[in-house]
């Protein structure tokens, strides 16, 4: 046992079998978050015939997760940088299996709403508390590829949801969809209890009672050398204040990272909320519909592998400006329709294939341009406010709907957050990581 700073020895260490074990828990977890959010769209047509609601109402009630889920990584977020991010994980699993339950049992858009917005809170915790945890179980060089692979774990969640819920919907009403996904989150409640341990990188800089017998555990199991003691003067109790976050040296940063992400996953949320229920006014079956959302699941794990290893040799930064600026145009090419589901389907999956390599590119940089006591609670302020912002994405594309306006009018307005993401990370390029 030597003296040393343990975050250092994790950082400058090779990555173990075991590091990568956690790596793929949070990868899990973030397929979790994938199907429960698209969950809803899964159901959706099955919850707008069975109930006689227009596209008006249905575009809030897509929206209602989004809604929790700001405001789940703006509170729980937070909580993963006094807690922990192990006992924030578990929290929100809890939340969101209730949440799904719910949901399954709802007789009325109000009640279905509220058990949305409860799922949502789980979710939104959750993904602030695993993208500071990837980042934590990874060294150094492996730190941006740990996050990109943690973020693809979304798409990969609604492509095996989708496949899920293409089945169920074959032979079951849309409540199924629901306890397919309280049963999936009562797992990783399990699966997270024996396979994740407290991030070494917290426990270092809170130094909460034990501290240093847990990190030690940690270290022979990622088979690294332990430590004698913790470096003096990095205990930091209480709650960190979301001040920080707008301190002169972290409000460039946070400001462009915010903007990009609010501009980018409503673009985003706008392709995968409205997908099934465009597929199916267009007179194809609830389930191929849900299959042509499956498609853009399946581009979307894609751009994320694919920018994932790019980090290896570019700039994430210069990758997601790209991918968000071709969002932008993929998105109006889907909005100009196609003349079957084969064609449609490829325009979809390309589509994903960008629009999630931009949003897995803006994970990495916020995990790696903020500090540790910080990373938690900068990703839940991001999110919280981004996704805050994107609740409106489902219901605004509703509205529009509603209004009379077409189809190609509509993807073209709501691809233009993509092209303000990129402009902000321009402009940010100097001050953000």
């Amino acid at each position: 046992m030597t003296a040393g700073d343990p975050a250092a020895i994790i950082d400058s260490g090779p990555m173990s079998g075991y590091q990568w074990s956690i790596v793929a828990t949070m990868v899990a977890l973030n397929a979790l978050d994938g199907f429960d959010v698209m969950s809803i769209s899964f159901a959706s047509p099955g919850i707008s015939a069975a109930w006689g609601i227009d596209r008006g109402v249905l575009g809030l009630v897509l929206s209602m997760e989004l809604v929790g889920m700001a405001l789940g990584s703006l509170t729980l977020g937070r909580l993963a940088d006094t807690a922990g991010r192990r006992n924030t994980i578990l929290l929100c699993l809890a939340l969101m299996t209730v949440g799904m339950l719910g949901a399954a049992s709802a007789g009325g858009v109000v009640t279905l709403s509220a058990w949305r917005v409860l799922t949502g809170l789980g979710i939104g915790g959750m993904l602030a508390a695993i993208n500071a945890a990837a980042a934590e179980a990874a060294n150094a060089r492996y730190r941006p590829l740990a996050v990109v692979i943690m973020a693809g774990g979304y798409p990969v969640g609604t492509v095996l949801g989708g496949l899920a819920a293409t089945q169920l919907l074959q032979h079951f009403d849309w409540p199924s969809v629901f306890l397919f996904g309280a049963a999936w989150s009562a797992l990783m409640i399990a699966v997270t209890w024996w396979r994740v341990p407290e991030s070494i990188a917290y426990l270092a800089s809170r130094q909460p009672e034990g501290a240093l017998e847990r990190i030690n555990r940690t270290l022979q199991t990622m088979g690294h050398r332990t430590v004698e003691s913790l470096p003096a003067g990095g205990a930091q109790t209480g709650r960190v204040p979301l001040s920080r976050l707008f301190a002169p040296e972290w409000i460039k940063v946070t400001a462009a990272m915010t903007l990009a992400y609010l501009g980018h996953i409503m673009t985003f949320y706008f392709v995968m909320k409205w997908i099934p229920k465009i597929v199916a006014d267009l007179g194809y079956p609830p389930a191929e519909a849900a299959g042509v959302l499956v498609w853009a699941s399946i581009g979307g794990a894609s751009g994320s592998l694919v920018l994932g290893l790019l980090t290896l040799r570019l700039p994430v930064r210069g990758l997601t400006i790209a991918a968000m600026l071709v969002s932008c145009v993929l998105v109006v090419i889907f909005g100009m329709g196609q003349p079957d589901l084969a064609r449609l389907s490829m325009v979809a999956a390309a589509a994903g294939f960008v629009t999630n390599a931009g949003v897995v590119g803006l994970y990495a940089l916020v995990a790696t341009g903020f500090p540790v006591a910080l990373r938690a609670s900068a990703t839940g302020f991001v999110i919280g406010v981004g996704r805050g912002g994107s609740a409106l994405a489902p219901a605004l594309a509703g509205l529009l709907f509603a209004l009379g306006y077409g189809l190609p009018v509509v993807a073209l307005l709501m691809s233009l957050g993509s092209v303000l993401a990129a402009g902000a990370l321009l402009i940010g390029k100097n001050q953000a990581a």
